[in-house]
């Protein structure tokens, strides 16, 4: 499978077969452009102008926005009820995090994770070869609580996402930028400009992987 970085929490996940997964879109956010994008399946985490903005998908798509399990050709997707804040959601609403289960891997996107996991939580998500969290802080988990969410999960790869970048201009001091995430995390880290993976590799890419904003 692939794994491209549109910046922010977009990704687009493509499984072996072509399937498309396009996750958290945004349409225009500071100075990251996304372009429109077809996909099968668009999945959006939770209901803000920044991961929301489906009128960048194109095509016959499946939308995915609640916490409930979708099949659609070879993915099975099921979202987990978590929150945007430390607080139930009293401050910045709901979360879904997903996990997409495709090319014998277990993608996990967090979406604005807003706390650390229940046990519970974590013995329904299972196992997670590649994790992509939010590591800025601020109005989601920080480099410290995203790293105990990793090992929690125990995933094999964890891809960083909203955290600072250059894109973000001064909007991005909110965030911390992703070197605090590499320290905490104490991991080896792989930068690349899409990820390739599969059950046969994916021990190549074990640790951090960072990847360039397409």
């Amino acid at each position: 499978m692939n794994i491209k970085w549109f910046g922010h929490s977009a990704f687009l996940l493509t499984s072996e077969r072509g399937t498309r997964i396009l996750i958290d879109p945004y349409y225009r956010f500071i100075r990251y452009r996304m372009p429109s994008v077809e996909t099968d399946i668009v999945a959006v985490t939770h209901n803000h102008f920044d991961h929301n903005k489906i009128q960048a998908a194109t095509g016959d798509y499946l939308l995915v926005n609640e916490p409930k399990e979708y099949i659609r050709e070879d993915v099975r997707i099921r979202g987990f009820k978590t929150f945007h804040d430390k607080v139930n959601g009293e401050k910045r609403g709901p979360n879904i995090l997903y996990r997409f289960q495709m090319d014998d891997l277990n993608i996990c996107h967090c979406g604005d994770l807003g706390h650390l996991l229940s046990e519970e939580q974590i013995n329904e998500i299972g196992k997670v070869d590649v994790l992509i969290i939010p590591v800025g802080g601020t109005v989601t988990i920080n480099a410290l609580e995203a790293t105990q969410v990793r090992r929690q999960l125990k995933s094999t790869i964890t891809i960083p996402m909203h955290y600072r970048t250059k894109s973000l201009s001064v909007v991005g001091l909110m965030f911390s930028k992703v070197d605090k995430f590499l320290q905490v995390s104490g991991q080896r880290t792989t930068e690349v400009k899409t990820l390739d993976i599969s059950k046969e590799n994916l021990s190549e890419y074990a640790g951090v992987v960072t990847m360039l904003y397409e």
